[in-house]
């Protein structure tokens, strides 16, 4: 009775394992497809992605080819591009009302900061953020095409590390330079019973970005030109926070 019994429980693990795995075969075109359609949606710019490998059997995932596409009127194709996202979830929670995911770690993203005093693609794709936050997020429906509440979404922690700008100024004669971006860790986003919507937890690590590359900027201005040099002088001899004043300047 014993090995019929261990016999019954091992198939029913088996089962349980195959589904789980059947299950996460099905749900990666169903995550592409939804980070596709509503990723330009908050943004109003272009977001593709190669694939996304999903295991709901360990709870990780990994995103392939992220790129998100620049604003009209900017030449360079890109804002953003990762080669590599790897993501640590709750299995438990994909189904549930808040997704909770325990770890995200960017590996190495392109960012590319064009524009200068009259604005720039990262400032502009933030404020299309911000407006589509305003609005209350880009609505989700049901196969009926009834409205139905946003999944939120935890962070527990984000790792975004070798992350490199190429920076392409306004009124530099088209100059081109690149510099390392310092770490960026973000924890504890959407903690809580509440979580945050997409668009939420969109601004919140745009935002970070475009601080931190502009800050970046800031500190490589001798690397970037004269012009932005004596800009970033001039700033601070104005009184108050030069970085404040230079991140004024690089919004529209």
């Amino acid at each position: 009775m014993k090995k019929i019994f261990w016999s019954i429980v091992a198939g029913l693990l088996v089962l349980v394992a195959v589904a789980v795995m059947v299950a996460g075969f099905f749900l990666n075109p169903i995550v592409k497809k939804s980070v596709e359609t509503i990723g330009p949606k908050i943004t109003k710019t272009s977001i593709t992605l190669d694939a996304v490998d999903l295991s709901l059997l360990t709870g990780s995932a990994k995103v392939k080819g992220f790129v998100v596409g620049n604003p009209e009127g900017y030449q360079t194709p890109q804002a953003i591009s990762v080669g590599t996202i790897n993501v640590g979830v709750n299995s438990f929670s994909v189904l549930s009302d808040k997704i909770v995911v325990r770890s995200v770690v960017v590996e190495s993203p392109e960012i590319t900061f064009e524009g200068g005093l009259g604005g720039n693609n990262l400032s502009k794709i933030l404020d299309n953020v911000n407006g589509t936050a305003q609005k209350g997020g880009p609505v989700s429906t049901n196969a009926a095409g009834q409205a139905k509440p946003a999944k939120k979404i935890e962070v527990d922690d984000l790792l975004i590390t070798g992350a490199k700008v190429h920076v392409r100024l306004t009124g530099l004669g088209g100059k081109e330079t690149t510099i390392d971006l310092p770490e960026i860790h973000l924890t504890n986003l959407g903690e809580g019973s509440d979580g945050l919507t997409a668009t939420d937890l969109t601004r919140r690590v745009l935002g970070e970005i475009v601080s931190a590359t502009v800050k970046a900027i800031t500190n490589n201005s001798a690397n970037l030109g004269k012009g932005v040099e004596k800009l970033i002088q001039g700033a601070g001899k104005n009184g108050g926070s030069s970085l404040d004043k230079i991140g004024n300047l690089f919004k529209h």
